[in-house]
Formats: C-alpha cells, sequence, structure tokens
C-alpha cells in the first residue's frame, strides 16, 4: 500500500467547492469520449476555447476537466502562460518538460496515449495564434485534444479558417446561476437566510462567492449583520471586509506582501516579513480561495491584486514603503547568486515592483507586454520595417534604416500582433561596432560616438548602444501597446549586456517623453540631438558607469515609493576613461597633493570609474584620499615593500617638512630615500590601476 498523497486532499478539496456547469461538463466529456472512443470516425471535436472576464472560474473548471481526464485514463498536460515567454521555442520546452520527454512533438506523435492539453491564461499567448493555427495544433495526432483558457474570445486567425470552424468548440464562461449559487454557499455554510442578500450582492460572480466563504471561514459571525446592499466594485468590497477579518496581523502582513510582488515564495515571504519561519503563513495563504500557485510560487487574482494594493498604499503608505524595500532587498542579493533563466526571472521580478507607478505604467505594461511576440527579425521582415520607418521618417531614414539592418541584423527585435504581422520594432545598434564609413552616412550614430568620445569613452569589451530605431507601426513612437513592449525590452537590455556603458534613445518629440525619462533617469543630451531628412530628434541618455544597472534598480524603487517627483536630470558629468600613462601621472599629482583636500578638487581621477564607484553618493576628492592611502597601507603586509611604504608615509601620508628630513628619519641615504620613494609611488600607481581595470565588464 502507498502512502495517499496531499495532492489527492487538494483536489478533493477543489471538487468540494466546484459546482454547475454541467453543460461545459457536458461537452468536454463528450470530447473525451470521442477522443478514446475505438473507433475508424475522427474526433469531432480537437480545440476547446474557454473565454471568459477575470475571475469567472476558467482555472477552477480546468482543474475539473483535468479530473475527468484522470477518470477516462487521458493524460493531462496543465500549462500556465503566466510561465511562458510568447514565443514557439518556450512553448515547445514547456511542454517537453511538462511531458518529461527529449522533445515535445516527437512524443505526442509517437504514443498512442490519448491526451488533454490545457493552457490556462491563454490571453498571454495571443501571439502564438498563428504559429498554433498553422504550424503546431496540425501536427498533432488526433488523440490529442487542446483546451486553451483566457479573457477573450477565439480571435480571427481560428474564426476565419474553414478548417478549424468543423474543429473547434467555444465555452463563453460567466457567472453562476442562481441555483448553481445556492449549492455553493451550501456546500460552504452559509446561513440559508443570507442567500438571497449573497445572491442579490455577488450575482453569482465566482470569485466573489469565494471571497465571501474566505470572510465567513474566517469569522462566522461577519456575516450576521452584513448589510449586503448592491455595491459598484464587489471584489474590492469583500476584500475590504476579508482583509479586516483575518486571523492577526501577521496574517494582514503576509497577505499585503503576497499581493505586492510578482510570485510569492516561503522565503520572499520570510524576508519581506522579518521572520526566520513563513512556513504558518505561507500555507495559510496557500489555502485561499483567491491565491493560486504555479512552480515558482503563489500569486493572488489579478483583481485581488489590484483592489489589495490600492488599499494599502492609501491606508498605510509607511508599510508599502517597507514592504518594497524589504522585496527590493532580497531580489538584489538572489540575483547576484542567479544565472540565466532564473536571473531574467529576478529582474523581471524586480521591474514589476514598479507596475502602479503613473509615471511607469507604460514602462512596464505587464498585460500589454505579453500580448505580443518579441522575437528577432526575419530577412523577410526587413522591407516591412524599412517601409514602417519611410511612413513615419521619410526617404533619409528608411535608406539608414535598410543599410544598418544590413550591417547589424541580429541587433533587429520585431514585436508581432496576434495575426503575426509586425506591429512595431527596435533596432540595437552597437556603436564599438560602427566603422568610420557607417558613422560618415548616419548624422545620429555619428552624433552618439561623438559623444562617448568625449564623455565615456569605451575601452576594449565595453558596449554602446544607440537604440537607433524604436516605432510601432501604426502609433510611431506615442503611447501605445507596442511603445509599452519596446521599452521594457530596453530595460532588459540594460539588465543583460554585460560590459554596457552607454544608452542613448532618440525622440522624434523629446519634449513630450520628459517627465517619464526623468522617472527613469535618463538625462537630455542636446550635444547628442542630430537632424535626418530636415527633422531633428533629441537625444536621453545613461551612464551606467556612473549609474550601474543594480543602483538604477534601487533609484527607482526609491522613487517610486517617494512621495516627490523626480526632477530631469541634468546630462552626467563625463566620466573619464584614461590611458594607464595618464592614469600613472593622476595618481603621482595626487599623492603630493594627498594632505592638501581642496587641491584634489581638479583632479582627473574624480572621473574615473574607480573613484566613482568607491565614493557611491559622497564626496569624491576623500574618497581619493581612502583609495590612496589604503594602497600604500597594503603594502606593509609585504616584507618587500614595508620600506617603500615607510617613504611613503614620511613623504605623502604623514609628510616631514622636506624630502631630506624624511631621509634622516629613516635613516637612509638620500638616494636611497628616492628610490624608496619612486618604488612606493609606482606600486601604489600598479595596484589602483589594477582596481580601475577591476570594472571593465
Amino acid at each position: 500500500m502507498t502512502t495517499p498523497r496531499i495532492s489527492n486532499r487538494l483536489r478533493e478539496a477543489r471538487r468540494r467547492r466546484f459546482v454547475g456547469r454541467n453543460t461545459e461538463r457536458a461537452l468536454f466529456e463528450s470530447a473525451l469520449k470521442s477522443l478514446t472512443t475505438k473507433s475508424s470516425a475522427s474526433p469531432e471535436i480537437q480545440l476547446l476555447h474557454i473565454f471568459g472576464p477575470g475571475g469567472v472560474g476558467k482555472t477552477a473548471l480546468i482543474t475539473e476537466f483535468i479530473d475527468l481526464c484522470q477518470g477516462v485514463r487521458v493524460t493531462a498536460i496543465h500549462l500556465d502562460a503566466r510561465n511562458i515567454e510568447p514565443s514557439p521555442d518556450s512553448f515547445l520546452e514547456s511542454l517537453r518538460v511538462a511531458l518529461n520527454a527529449e522533445a515535445a512533438l516527437p512524443a505526442l506523435v509517437a504514443s498512442s496515449t490519448p491526451y488533454a492539453i490545457f493552457v490556462d491564461t491563454y490571453e498571454i499567448l495571443a501571439p502564438l495564434d498563428n504559429w498554433l493555427c498553422e504550424t503546431f495544433l496540425p501536427q498533432l495526432p488526433e488523440n490529442v485534444l487542446t483546451v486553451l483558457a483566457g479573457r477573450n474570445p477565439p480571435s480571427m486567425v481560428w474564426r476565419a479558417d474553414p478548417g478549424w470552424q468543423t474543429l473547434i468548440r467555444t465555452i463563453a464562461l460567466r457567472n453562476l446561476a442562481p441555483d448553481e449559487t445556492r449549492d455553493y454557499l451550501e456546500r460552504q455554510n452559509i446561513p440559508a437566510d443570507q442567500h438571497k442578500a449573497v445572491l442579490e450582492f455577488t450575482h453569482g460572480h465566482p470569485l466573489a462567492l469565494s471571497l465571501l466563504s474566505d470572510v465567513f471561514a474566517q469569522r462566522p459571525e461577519s456575516l450576521r449583520n452584513f448589510q449586503l446592499e448592491c455595491a459598484p466594485d464587489v471584489v474590492k468590497t469583500l476584500l475590504e471586509r476579508l482583509v479586516q477579518k483575518v486571523p492577526g496581523p501577521a496574517h494582514r502582513a503576509a497577505l499585503e506582501a503576497c499581493a505586492l510582488v510578482r510570485l510569492t515564495t516561503e522565503s520572499l515571504l520570510a524576508e519581506m516579513l522579518g521572520t526566520q519561519d513563513a512556513s504558518e503563513l505561507f500555507d495559510w495563504l496557500r489555502n485561499l480561495t483567491f491565491i493560486e500557485y504555479g512552480p515558482n510560487g503563489l500569486f493572488p487574482h489579478d483583481l485581488t491584486r489590484e483592489a489589495l494594493v490600492a488599499d494599502l498604499r492609501w491606508r498605510n503608505p509607511d508599510w508599502y514603503t517597507e514592504l518594497h524595500k524589504r522585496a527590493r532587498n532580497y531580489y538584489a542579493k538572489h540575483l547576484q547568486q542567479s544565472s540565466g533563466a532564473m536571473q531574467q526571472r529576478i529582474l523581471l521580478d524586480y521591474v514589476f515592483l514598479h507596475r502602479d507607478n503613473p509615471m511607469v505604467r507604460p514602462f512596464v505594461e505587464w498585460q500589454t507586454s505579453g500580448s505580443m511576440l518579441a522575437e528577432p527579425a526575419r530577412e523577410s521582415d526587413v522591407p516591412t520595417l524599412v517601409e514602417m520607418v519611410r511612413a513615419h521618417e521619410g526617404d533619409e531614414s528608411a535608406q539608414l534604416a535598410a543599410h544598418w539592418f544590413s550591417r547589424q541584423p541580429q541587433n533587429l527585435l520585431v514585436f508581432r500582433d496576434p495575426e503575426g504581422n509586425p506591429a512595431g520594432f527596435l533596432f540595437m545598434l552597437a556603436l564599438q561596432q560602427a566603422g568610420e564609413d557607417d558613422l560618415a552616412r548616419d548624422p545620429a550614430a555619428k552624433a552618439a560616438v561623438q559623444y562617448l568620445r568625449g564623455h565615456a569613452p569605451l575601452r576594449p569589451g565595453e558596449v554602446g548602444t544607440l537604440f537607433r530605431f524604436w516605432l510601432a507601426r501604426d502609433t510611431y513612437q506615442s503611447v501605445s501597446p507596442v511603445q509599452s513592449v519596446i521599452f521594457i525590452n530596453m530595460v532588459r537590455h540594460y539588465l543583460a549586456t554585460p560590459g554596457l556603458v552607454f544608452t542613448f534613445v532618440p525622440c522624434a518629440d523629446p519634449g513630450f517623453w520628459a517627465p517619464m525619462f526623468a522617472y527613469a533617469d535618463l538625462a537630455r543630451l542636446p550635444d547628442a540631438d542630430y537632424a535626418v531628412g530636415g527633422r531633428r530628434y533629441g537625444i536621453y541618455g545613461h551612464n551606467w558607469r556612473a549609474t550601474p544597472p543594480m543602483a538604477w534598480l534601487a533609484l527607482l524603487a526609491d522613487r517610486e515609493t517617494g512621495v516627490a517627483q523626480p526632477e530631469p536630470p541634468q546630462a552626467p558629468p563625463p566620466l573619464v576613461v584614461l590611458s594607464e600613462q595618464e592614469f600613472a601621472d593622476a595618481v603621482q599629482d595626487a599623492l603630493h597633493d594627498l594632505t592638501r583636500r581642496e587641491r584634489l578638487d581638479n583632479s582627473p581621477l574624480l572621473r574615473s570609474r574607480l573613484v566613482i564607484e568607491a565614493s557611491g553618493q559622497g564626496d569624491r576628492a576623500t574618497a581619493l584620499q581612502k583609495l590612496i592611502k589604503d594602497a600604500a597601507e597594503s603594502l606593509q603586509a609585504s616584507p618587500r615593500d614595508t620600506k617603500f611604504y615607510r617613504a611613503l608615509y614620511h613623504t605623502y601620508l604623514q609628510p616631514a617638512p622636506s624630502q631630506e628630513q624624511a631621509a634622516e628619519l629613516l635613516d637612509l641615504p638620500f638616494s636611497t630615500f628616492r628610490r624608496h620613494l619612486k618604488s612606493g609611488a609606482d606600486r601604489v600607481v600598479e595596484i589602483l590601476w589594477r582596481q580601475e581595470l577591476q570594472g571593465l565588464i
């Protein structure tokens, strides 16, 4: 005998809450029957599309369907689109993992076992409509039934195809009927004298019913005098009631923390609540009906999240700020310990913290960003993209676009609409790869490179990016879903590009974007402006040496939780990249002026990467003094170098009135003293130069 699994108990608990949907169940059972019946006839249904508004019970229905599959020995594969990038490769990889196979499609084709593939939250994968309709699903054997569940009805891709019209069935999911609602309330032990009022209040909305059940489960007496008048926002009203009736302050804090972040794990919850053990609170969250979970953590229903966060920010902004800070500290710590897909997920979690800021909403439009497929451009896309540039910027810009697309095709990213057509694109021009002929041809690239050479010259292995072309097919550079997803991919470039030193963003209307770019710490750079085809473009930029990605994320976090809106940043003071000889000369000069603080203000080292990083937000001259002293004092660790340190100490750190007197203090011939002093200074230069080069990538 095997020990019963927890999954069995979870399934039974969910089934006890499931009511109604008899018509939908009957349709699905019919599809399963035709799938499993040994007959020469082909199944009548190969694709089932479920759609309805948030909270109407799509996920609960899928769970019920999966149980039905188990009863007739159909293997159910459940994919949640929130864990899948909207690309064919990501979809196939998720399916492969679920199948535990080397490759998804061959495994399905070779198997005689009937399968039902469920894709929940399908609206996020809408960009894959064309690929699923025309490429993937037609390759599946007839013993595979696919179920798509999302907020939107089937797109024209499916409805206009005469073949799929015969094989697809749709289910428009709505609220529960009155008798189904009463059945649900009876199962949750809601007093019978309250059923009529509950029905009038919720109108059978499944999420509202589950929330009300949670209110009752926490405090049964809360419904005795519960005034169930019609309210404009059922979910918000019930959530407010629920938050007031949670078992205790720790549970309330756990609920608020879960709403703030994209995905909640037990370790993240413990960090945000400042406790060593959050297992009890995590389990409590997991048992709430409006909390869902996937392979990477818990998350509340979208409507629930919005109501909880809005209430928290209004009711207790200080606690909101503290939770925000603890979450980003957790992400910063784990970011350094991760790589690959895990690191990318943490970066997305980081950016998600800003989703509700009114100045950032276009920048991180999460629903929209999932409704468009981002992928490298195909060769066949290039003429279409060039024509987009021509339509919005004219012939001269179009010629430049064609030139750059042929020179750096790997840096061209396309965003596709649900029909698979290019809806916009982003071209990330790698300035370090541009030749002199390229620069002579394009005023934009020439201006950016000239600015770099004067303010932040690139070393070998470093990167400068000009987002040379970014636009939406229909709306150009105006606020739009395409513009939002373009900005998200700019952020990904900031965070994932090794050696990135500077980025430039050109705008046809720079004044329009000033408030938002100020929030994002992009400085207006008039010196890098350019004109093409009689039209002038304004440039914004960011120096990633001066404010590295993690410091930039921290800055945005402070602005997200702060009250004051940021002032537009000025162009950052140029960060100087000195040659080795220039660096050595500057260190020698700084040694001479080490005890005269005011004279260090003119040192070119104050704009070196080394000093900028060491000073943080503090005084750079003071930071330079400390760097030199630390380098000199490190010589004491070596018996061979100790004599050099003594010469430095009596000349620069605690200087004698003259070098001759310093030599006398050390009881050395003056010529020997001078030799020791030079060797000591050379060693300090060597140590600091090595530290400067460590920030190369």
